[in-house]
């Protein structure tokens, strides 16, 4: 690799008129992409079988590998994550008001919303970024019927809370798990939580099916129902016996996500690998902080997560500037809050007055790039940027290259 610039003192940062770190983009998430030749025999079977779609052999074969992974009784697969959310809270009834994180990404209060169904916004712990389970309660009514919690970055939701609190109210629960595939609670698989949980296999997250989601449950008859729901509601092939919509995998999606599985320890020993430079290198930066994960949980460390301090000496979308100068992607998840975006913004004004942590995680989060594409020289390189910000414009830092 070519040698990176120095980065000494902010008179070398490219905000600053000097030349960016890097020639190309670097982003917070490019896509993973397993042993290319397996690949290519998958997708050739299927094109000799002529079988794309409608559960094919590789939707199957995907469904029971990922079921086996989790430690789950059911893997319904999907078209993409949102779909699977909007079937699952039509399998469970969801219906009049539903209680979820602003803190998350919008799809989670979108299929919500697109079914007609209010999410009411909770409040978060500002050190898990998770649901805090106080909030929720503050936030029932005799509208509420469910709980959807997200296992923000990977980490759970606290699950046992938020179980006791669905029982006592008689509410659904079920789990956006959208960060948290590969991870545990417990030593138990997410996924085997609440009466539900959601998966995304989009291209950005560390383990895809190019574009792809699904359902896993432990529970029988709900299975049942949300393979229904997924298919127009069809139980052979004249007879439908259930609402529903074409919520289908592909065959090369599950092809992809076959191929991906059997790559995914080196995906997430990667992945382990650049957090712990991260670490190391945001330990020794005055004013950040790195979000931590449980050594004694399993987890596919797919998200560096910065917090900036009050003490840190630039503001949080400054310093995101001046890394996207230097072609570092970084991203402000997830601002500003689904409570701040249409058309929550102007359906419910008076959201942010029981958000306080919300508000305040949202405007401190930084989220920088990893994954197989970054090497260590790369993560010195963004973490000498960092430090240059912290030391300011009068100090020097020692370069990273």
């Amino acid at each position: 690799m070519t040698p990176l610039k120095p980065v000494n003192s902010t008179d070398d940062l490219a905000i600053n008129g000097a030349q960016p770190l890097f020639a190309d983009p670097l982003h917070v998430g490019r896509p993973n992409i397993g042993d290319r030749p397996q690949f290519l025999r998958r997708t050739a079977d299927l094109l000799d079988r002529r079988w794309l779609s409608n559960n094919g052999p590789l939707v199957q074969e995907f469904e029971y590998k990922i079921a086996a992974f989790l430690g789950t009784r059911h893997c319904i697969a999907m078209c993409n994550g949102t779909i699977a959310l909007e079937i699952a809270t039509r399998a469970l009834d969801l219906k009049g008001e539903v209680i979820v994180p602003s803190y998350t990404f919008i799809a989670t209060a979108h299929a919500l919303q697109w079914q007609e169904i209010t999410p009411v916004f909770a409040d978060i712990d500002p050190c898990t970024h998770n649901l805090d389970p106080e909030a929720v309660r503050r936030m029932i009514t005799p509208r509420t019927t469910g709980i959807i919690g997200v296992h923000l970055w990977g980490r759970a939701a606290p699950v046992a809370q938020l179980k006791a609190i669905a029982n006592e109210y008689g509410l659904k629960l079920m789990y956006d798990a959208s960060h948290g595939f590969a991870c545990s609670h417990g030593g138990t698989m997410l996924g085997n939580f609440g009466d539900c949980e959601v998966f995304s296999f989009h291209a950005t997250k560390f383990f895809n099916t190019f574009e792809g989601g699904a359902v896993v449950t432990n529970d029988d008859s709900l299975a049942e129902k949300v393979r229904l729901m997924r298919n127009f509601g069809f139980s052979g092939y004249d007879k439908v016996i259930y609402p529903g919509t074409n919520g289908k995998m592909t065959e090369i999606a599950a092809a992809m996500g076959l191929t991906n599985l059997e790559a995914i320890g080196d995906f997430m020993a990667i992945n382990r690998r650049n957090y712990e430079i991260y670490r190391e290198g945001v330990a020794g930066i005055s004013g950040l902080s790195l979000l931590q994960y449980e050594q004694s949980e399993k987890n596919n460390f797919q998200y560096v997560v910065i917090e900036l301090g009050p003490e840190f000496p630039v503001s949080r979308d400054d310093t995101v500037q001046t890394l996207h100068a230097e072609n570092i992607l970084a991203r402000r998840y997830f601002w500003p809050g689904c409570h701040n975006m249409q058309p929550y913004q102007s359906r419910y004004p008076d959201a942010h007055l029981a958000l306080d942590n919300t508000n305040l995680v949202a405007e401190r989060v930084i989220v920088l790039p990893t994954g197989s594409t970054l090497g260590e020289q790369e993560i010195l390189a963004i973490l000498s940027v960092l430090r240059a910000l912290a030391v300011g414009p009068n100090g020097k830092v020692t370069s990273a290259s």
